[in-house]
């Protein structure tokens, strides 16, 4: 086969390290792609939300699979974009369609198909600045902390955890009339506060069956003990201690079911991922938000823990015969520690020069904002490495990849060091 993997974070670099490892993988190209996916494929200087340029490539290349990597090209429709076109209709798409991919891309379409199929969630209501003294009365009759969320795609900035009421009005203003995250916010779902310990699991779906995959749990804050501000995430860990098999059946009962069927109730194709982002609420799951692809930094310790031909469960989803295909997992404990540029989430340089990268043996180095410059690595976005390691436990996963980042460096790299810091006993 001959696939196109569109994307250039460390989610595409885990995804390209996975898919060059199938029987029946021909050619891989990934676009934009990074300094580390050079090394499993082909890098292309092809934007992926330039649908008239992808395609080009996609028949020029004899492309037999676009793997959609991040959630922009499925919100604005690549996959409708290839069944609209003639020469594009019969290419396998892994992802959903625009309609299916609003899962993530408007909180409300999620939070009504969620009370629509029965689905455990937050209560919640849904404001537009016409509606705003509404959503102030809304806010009167909620104990704190108030939750506050864009509804549309964010950059992972749109979600706000208050805890004064003053403040929360102030920000729902700030959202909904003056604009603050763009058209994002141009309308607000306002929800009940959930407190418990979150996690994600992934789901593969051809729209009828479904495989589970690993479930990991990620650390979103930048400082240690997840304080300060939200990430991209700074680490993962695989499999979730608390996630054992009484809960994932609930999961699966409750969620993961509901949903696929719903799904095909309300006649929405998906052929793709499905991330269930959870809180476990004294062992009751929630579902916090839905996203159309695999999570990051999730999927550097998720596909490291599939021992299942990737390509062959994508076949499974392009010819609906996934529930004929065979998931295994390595038994194994996997744990992803961030290394980011300086300043991170808010202002940081970029081109600094990555030094130790051949001194790794025994981790995986996943490559999220990086770039080539000859036989350099340059630094190039604000998560620069995922330094991913397997353990027979937790502790000794965590310890072999804190092990591997000292031997790598660049100017001021930081990382935290206590990822896993809530769930393992060191």
């Amino acid at each position: 086969m001959r696939i196109l993997l569109l994307g250039s974070g460390g989610r595409e670099n885990a995804l390209a390290w996975k898919m060059a490892q199938s029987s029946i993988l021909d050619a891989l190209f990934i676009a934009p792609g990074n300094a580390g996916t050079k090394q499993y494929g082909t890098n292309v200087a092809l934007n992926p939300t330039d649908f008239e340029a992808v395609k080009s490539f996609v028949l020029d290349e004899k492309i037999d699979m676009v793997v959609v990597g991040p959630e922009d090209p499925l919100v604005l429709g690549i996959h409708d974009f290839f069944l609209a076109d003639e020469a594009l209709a019969k290419i396998a798409v892994i992802g959903p369609q625009k309609e299916a991919a609003q899962l993530e891309g408007s909180k409300d379409f999620a939070k009504q198909f969620m009370a629509k199929h029965n689905i455990p969630t937050a209560k919640y209501a849904t404001f537009t600045k016409d509606t705003l003294e509404q959503g102030y009365a809304f806010l009167e009759g909620m104990n704190a902390p108030y939750v506050l969320k864009a509804d549309g795609l964010a950059a992972g900035k749109g979600v706000l955890i208050l805890d004064n009421l003053k403040e929360a009005k102030a920000e729902l203003k700030s959202m909904l009339s003056d604009a603050k995250f763009g058209e994002a916010s141009s309308r607000v779902v306002i929800e009940q506060f959930l407190s418990g310990i979150e996690c994600s699991v992934f789901v593969l779906t051809d729209g009828d069956s479904y495989k589970i995959l690993p479930e990991a749990k990620d650390y979103k804050r930048i400082g240690e003990g997840d304080t300060g501000l939200n990430t991209g995430g700074m680490g993962a860990i695989s499999p979730v201690p608390f996630a054992d098999a009484a809960f994932m059946d609930k999961v699966k009962n409750q969620i993961i079911i509901p949903t696929v069927k719903g799904l095909k109730a309300d006649q929405i194709p998906y052929k793709g991922f499905i991330f269930f982002g959870l809180i476990n609420v004294k062992g009751e799951p929630y579902v916090i938000e839905y996203n159309c692809r695999m999570g990051d930094p999730e999927t550097e310790v998720v596909m490291p823990r599939l021992r299942s031909d990737l390509l062959d469960l994508f076949e499974g989803v392009a010819t609906n015969t996934l529930s004929e295909r065979d998931v295994q997992f390595d038994e194994r404990f996997a744990a992803t520690v961030m290394m980011v540029s300086g300043g991170y989430p808010e202002s940081y340089e970029k081109g600094k020069q990555v030094y130790g990268l051949h001194t790794v043996q025994d981790s995986l180095v996943f490559h999220a904002g990086t770039k080539a410059d000859g036989p350099a690595v340059i630094t190039s976005g604000g998560r620069v490495l995922a330094v991913t390691s397997y353990g027979r436990n937790l502790a000794a996963a965590l310890d072999k990849s804190y092990q591997a980042i000292e031997n790598v460096e660049f100017d001021k790299a930081y990382y935290r060091k206590d990822i896993g810091f809530d769930v393992v006993e060191r």
